[in-house]
């Protein structure tokens, strides 16, 4: 499902060069979870931005379900994203005027798929024990249940990959399970290929595969 191929990435910063990722290859099957680890500056979150074509690698392919991204411009890229990645961040990125209901609606009505879109989210609102919360705005909601609604958002077009970064890096420990065991579960239903990038180790070890970065390299996986 995930291809990678003699990945770089480096930035200039006027005065030197900066390498982040200095030639990664990794293949990611369908249906996979992989959780990517590493310390802070290892290029993990480089990694997952590259995996989701929000930015541009230095050389190098990343290939999702055999379509090449880095040869794709940013209008077709949006396009593949919206049909085939969902996202879970650490810091939720919900839209504050919109209620639940509509944070998780709002992928659907995007890519002109809203038929039947309200119960679709009811429906994953429910999954993730919000239901009760549906006409509820950002602000009235605790920050694992705003990290339940992303979840719920993230899964609302069925991708077949999901991308997380650090989805439970804002919750306490007990809320942080509870949104772990959430994402497993529905990704589990939806038989989507996860990459998820961590520091945690306990939630590493939910995955089938851990992939380890360090200075711009895999060192171990």
């Amino acid at each position: 499902m995930i291809q990678v191929r003699a990945l770089t990435k480096s930035i200039d910063t006027g005065t030197h060069r900066v390498e982040i990722l200095k030639g990664i290859d990794l293949e990611i099957p369908k249906g996979q979870f992989a959780a990517i680890m590493g310390p802070s500056g290892s290029g993990k979150s480089t990694l997952l931005g590259l995996l989701a074509g929000l930015d541009f690698p230095t050389s190098g392919q990343v290939l999702l379900d055999g379509e090449d991204i880095t040869r794709l411009n940013e209008d077709e890229m949006a396009v593949l994203r919206g049909r085939k990645i969902g996202f879970v961040f650490q810091s939720y990125h919900l839209i504050p005027t919109l209620t639940a209901e509509e944070n998780v609606l709002l992928p659907m009505e995007l890519a002109g798929t809203d038929s039947g879109g309200r119960e679709r989210a009811r429906e994953l609102l429910e999954r993730v024990g919000l239901i009760g919360r549906c006409d509820h705005y950002p602000v009235q909601l605790s920050g694992g249940e705003q990290q339940r609604v992303a979840l719920a958002r993230a899964f609302a077009l069925r991708p077949p990959i999901l991308l997380a970064d650090e989805p439970t890096g804002n919750l306490d420990t007990a809320t942080g399970r509870i949104v772990l065991d959430l994402l497993l579960a529905l990704n589990r239903e939806q038989g989507a290929t996860m990459v998820l990038v961590t520091h945690e180790q306990t939630l590493a070890e939910s995955a089938d595969r851990r992939i380890v970065l360090r200075d711009g390299l895999i060192v171990s996986q």
